[in-house]
Order: C-alpha cells, then structure tokens, then sequence
C-alpha cells in the first residue's frame, strides 16, 4: 500500500517539460514568458536616444515657445473665446514638440512586446475573474516567494539606477554649478546634454536588469506549465484516445471484417487449401479479367473457412503451393497474377466439370 503511494505521488510530481499542446493552451490564456522591464528599458533606451538626435530642435522650439509667450501673450486680450484658441495654439506646439520621442517611445513598447512573446491577443487574460477579488488570494500573491523577487528586483534597480545617475552627476558637478552665471540660452545645452547622459546610463543599467529579468520570467514560466507524467498521459488520451478503447476498436473492426469475408465464402467457385494451415476462396465471374480472392485465411481462420465451404457444399481443392503463394501474394478482392492464371484455370475447369457432372 505504501509502495503504491509513493508511486502515484511521483506520477503526480510535475517534472516534465511542457508539451506543445500545453504551451499553445497557456498562450491561448495569455500566460506567457515576459518581462515588463524589457518594455520599461527599451521605451528609455530609444527615448533617450531620440532625445540625443532631437534634442537641440527640440529645445529651440520650447525657448521659442517660451519666448513667444512671456514677449507676446502677456499683452494677450484675455476672453472665453481668447483663451480657447491661446489653450489650442499652446496644446499643438507643445504636441509637436514632443511627438518624436512619444512616437518613438511608443514603437519602442510594441517592440519590447514583439520581441517577447510575438503577436498575441488573449481575450481571456483581461477578462473579469471573482477569483482576483477573494482577500486570501491576495494576501499569498502579497507573501510569496514571486512577491519578494520583485521587491528585491525593485530595490536592486533603485540602487543600481540611483548610483549610476549619481555618478554621472558627480563627475559633472563643475560644470552645472557654473551654469548659474550664464544665460538660458547656454544653459539649456548643457542640462540638455547631461540629462541624455544620465538617461542613456539608466537605460543601459535597465537593460541588462531587463535580460535577467526576463530570463528569470523565462524560468518561472517553464516551471509553472511543467506537467507530470499522468498530465502527459491524460493530454495523449484526449488527443490520441485512449488506447484501451482504441484496441477495442480496432479489435471489433477486425471481428466485422471477419465476418463480411466469411459471408463471402459460400459464393466462392472454389477452396485452395494447403491442406491443413492454409485456404484461400477463389471466384470468377464473366466480365472479370481474372478470378478474384474473396477471402482466405491460415490455421484456425482456414479451418472456419473449410467448416463453411463444406456446409455450403463450395469445392475444395487441396495445391499446397498455390494455396501457399495466393495467401502470400493476392490482398482479399485483389486479382490473381498472371504467372497464375493457368495452374487456377486448370483448377477451376476441374471444378466446372465437376459441377457439371452434378
């Protein structure tokens, strides 16, 4: 009884790598392998970067848009309709200003997505579940090992983006401390060019924290969809069928093919027996090119054969080597070869006579 324990527990364990149809029913649910600081650093990467190409554009049209407003709308004839059209002036510029990196920003998240898990839409992961709402669920998602994993990537990134960006900022400290004695104009350079430096450093920083993250998601994901061997055996029932079921069928198949070929023996002209391991039941009609093997069989199947044809008073001819090489040669309703044809045509003019004489 213990020993048979132990075994179905093992056959429960989930050891075994997913398979396919397995893996295709996770995606279907939207549970797959991935990582959200891949999106988080590929969306900095590329915007920092957009900022390095477009930066100085960029910052000519904010101290313009600045300019322009302290110079011009201070004087501005404030009214509803006034201020509608200020509002909508401010929004374009401001959009135009931005869009680049947001344009940017954005490609770089589908890409993040794409890289990951491909193109993929899953109604089922955004539907409404009463199970997410259950208290006890949420406090062990909240006290898990998956929970501290993330607060501990969570801290890693505050430290190691923190200390980075620090240094960036250190080793720069003359430079921005000087920037109080010149004008905005000088200025916006400069605190333009240290914020790419920082950003592209963070980014660098966030990437490689990305890569082990999503090789741990990787991991996590490859663990959760693991099955043991009874879920391999019940997915290949499912699939396949079970084979129990599908030997009985094949099993019945054969018994009805049995017994049509039977039904044919009594219609046979004539029994080709070994005599004793082999038969095969010969027909001709006219319109045939050759006769035909309506059914034949060895030992148990042969004396069935013999039993019927006997009953039916069908002629049996005892030609161990015909009777040999039909069974060998010719599929049941296959024609007979020609280097056949004249030991079966003496056999059946034999038989014809005898039926004659009858």
């Amino acid at each position: 009884m213990k020993h048979q324990f132990n075994l179905q527990y093992f056959s429960q364990e989930k050891t075994e790598k997913a398979t396919p149809k397995k893996r295709d029913e996770s995606r279907k649910k939207g549970q797959v392998a991935k990582s959200a600081d891949v999106n988080a650093a590929l969306v900095l990467f590329v915007s920092v970067m957009f900022l390095s190409i477009m930066g100085g554009w960029m910052g000519e049209r904010l101290v313009h848009l600045f300019t322009n407003s302290l110079d011009k709308n201070l004087l501005y004839d404030l009214s509803e309709s006034s201020i509608a059209k200020l509002f909508g002036e401010l929004s374009v510029e401001v959009a135009i200003i931005l869009a680049p990196v947001m344009i940017a920003a954005m490609a770089a998240g589908v890409l993040g997505n794409y890289l990951q898990v491909g193109f993929l839409f899953s109604a089922e992961a955004i539907q409404m579940k009463l199970e997410r709402l259950n208290p006890l669920s949420g406090f062990k998602r909240i006290y898990s090992v998956r929970a501290l994993v993330e607060l501990s990537k969570s801290l890693l990134k505050i430290v190691l983006i923190g200390g980075v960006t620090f240094f960036v900022l250190w080793t720069e400290r003359d430079t921005y401390l000087r920037m109080s004695l010149v004008n905005i104009h000088s200025t916006l350079p400069v605190f333009g060019g240290l914020a790419v430096k920082m950003g592209f450093a963070a980014s660098v920083v966030l990437l490689f924290l990305a890569f082990l993250d999503y090789m741990y998601q990787k991991y996590d994901f490859e663990k959760n969809i693991r099955m043991s061997k009874q879920d391999i055996k019940d997915e290949y029932k499912k699939s396949e069928g079970d084979p129990k079921i599908k030997g009985k069928i094949k099993e019945k198949q054969r018994q009805m093919a049995m017994r049509r070929m039977m039904q044919e023996v009594p219609k046979a002209d004539v029994i080709i027996t070994n005599p004793t391991h082999y038969a095969v039941c010969l027909k001709y009609e006219d319109g045939m090119d050759a006769p035909v093997v309506v059914a034949k069989g060895v030992d148990i199947i042969a004396q069935k054969i013999k039993e019927i044809a006997k009953e039916n008073e069908v002629v049996t001819v005892e030609n161990k080597p015909l009777a040999r090489t039909l069974y060998a040669q010719v599929d049941i309703g296959g024609v007979i070869p020609e280097d056949l044809f004249k030991a079966v045509a003496e056999i059946l003019a034999f038989v014809y006579r005898i039926k004659k004489k009858a």
